[in-house]
């Protein structure tokens, strides 16, 4: 009984044990979404030998000593974007997207280090001396850090995980404190962005809908002109963007507005998942079962639409048992960085918990039909060995702290 409190009180089970059921059940869909594939019959081998790599590499994070997560900050950044510039020189391209550097038979995306890169950086700057966050400076430079990665990403380009990056660099500024109008400040440029997906005259409602907030917050006409201007300059960007996508990225965009537009194209996969999930029922067809699985109605069904894997052969209990793992997930991250005693310690737990819930919340929603089909992986689910990896190592960080937070009473 004492050894158990005693492990307990030093590991975190009601991450870890989720965490690892998790993984096997990505293993299994895999397994069977590539199961006498012509192709990527080999995909359930490396993911196999990868997730024995980001258990091993999960425990030595671990068992560091926490304090040099603060130290190992700017060199995994500066490192991180080093090697997402370099894949736009010597990367292989992969569905229109110059992401991954290809290594004998497996794959890494730097993207996946820019992550944790990006947290560390966020959390180190947040914290570093006495920060100002309602500082215009102090939120500028906040925004590079968040946003360099995203226009090197954009290159590639990769618009799913742009978002992610635009979503976690968000949360930690408004954790740090930021204040309502410094918080406006950062997110309205999105809101124009968001409506400007439907046109001139949402653009033009969005713009005035700023103008009014601008009014409600009663700023001096500088600093009211330029954040309007901001505003209008985002939504003038955005169709700068939009034009220099690749049409594939643009037909998903128009896909997500409406699905059923092209169904036979871009919004094939949405619709195809939908029918698998529909057709579990309540048991699901049984491993190895599925139809739209083994029959591979959606391409590489192994990635981004493994949840319709679950979905069709464990059905609705196995679709419930996963969002309910990663629930348990989520809260207990969200428990320990509200009881996390140095606020490096809680930027860190609150990054790991954006990042993982931004990739569930949206690949969820792309499998069901109501986010668009951006490209973005299911957490320790989907094959990607670098994703699996990063993320488990992010989890052992996060576990770090929870072994280490008695340190600070």
């Amino acid at each position: 009984m004492h050894i158990n409190y005693k492990l307990q009180d030093r590991f975190d089970l009601a991450i870890f044990i989720p965490m690892i059921v998790l993984v096997i059940f990505g293993l299994l869909a895999i397994y069977s979404s590539t199961y006498n594939h012509p192709t990527a019959s080999g995909n359930f081998q490396k993911q196999l030998i990868f997730t024995v790599v980001a258990v091993i590499a999960f425990f030595i994070t671990f068992s560091l000593p926490q304090q040099i997560f603060k130290s190992f900050a700017i060199p995994v950044f500066f490192m991180s974007l080093f090697f997402l510039l370099a894949v736009l020189v010597v990367g292989k391209t992969i569905y229109g997207a110059k992401s991954w550097f290809g290594v004998g038979g497996f794959g890494f995306q730097p993207s996946e280090l820019a992550k944790l890169g990006t947290i560390l950086m966020l959390a180190y700057w947040l914290t570093y001396k006495s920060r100002d966050i309602n500082n215009l400076l102090d939120i500028g430079v906040a925004l590079a850090i968040g946003f360099v990665p995203i226009m090197l990403i954009m290159l590639e380009p990769d618009m799913g995980t742009s978002i992610v990056f635009a979503i976690i660099t968000i949360s930690l500024i408004f954790w740090s404190g930021i204040s309502l109008f410094g918080l406006f400040v950062v997110l309205s440029p999105s809101v124009v962005v968001f409506a400007s997906l439907f046109g001139v005259y949402a653009f033009i409602a969005a713009l005035l809908l700023i103008v009014a907030a601008l009014f409600f917050f009663k700023r001096d006409l500088f600093n009211s002109v330029t954040v309007f201007i901001i505003n209008l300059s985002a939504g003038f960007f955005f169709d700068y963007a939009f034009k220099i996508l690749k049409p594939h990225q643009q037909k998903r965009i128009a896909s997500f507005l409406d699905p059923s537009a092209d169904p036979l194209g871009s919004g094939y996969n949405a619709l195809q998942a939908k029918v698998a999930i529909g057709s579990g029922g309540f048991f699901g067809k049984g491993f190895l079962h599925g139809n739209q699985t083994q029959l591979r109605f959606i391409p590489e069904q192994w990635t981004d639409f493994i949840y319709c894997v679950i979905g069709e052969e464990f059905g609705f209990l196995g679709s419930v048992l996963v969002i309910t793992l990663f629930l348990i997930i989520f809260l207990r991250l969200f428990k320990l960085s509200a009881t996390a005693k140095d606020k490096f310690s809680v930027l860190i737990i609150i990054g790991v918990l954006t990042l993982l819930f931004s990739h569930f919340a949206i690949n969820i929603g792309m499998n069901l039909g109501i986010t668009p089909v951006i490209g973005l992986p299911l957490p320790f689910l989907s094959y990607g060995g670098s994703s699996l990896l990063i993320n488990m190592v992010m989890l052992g960080i996060v576990m770090n702290i929870y072994r280490n937070r008695k340190l600070h009473t």
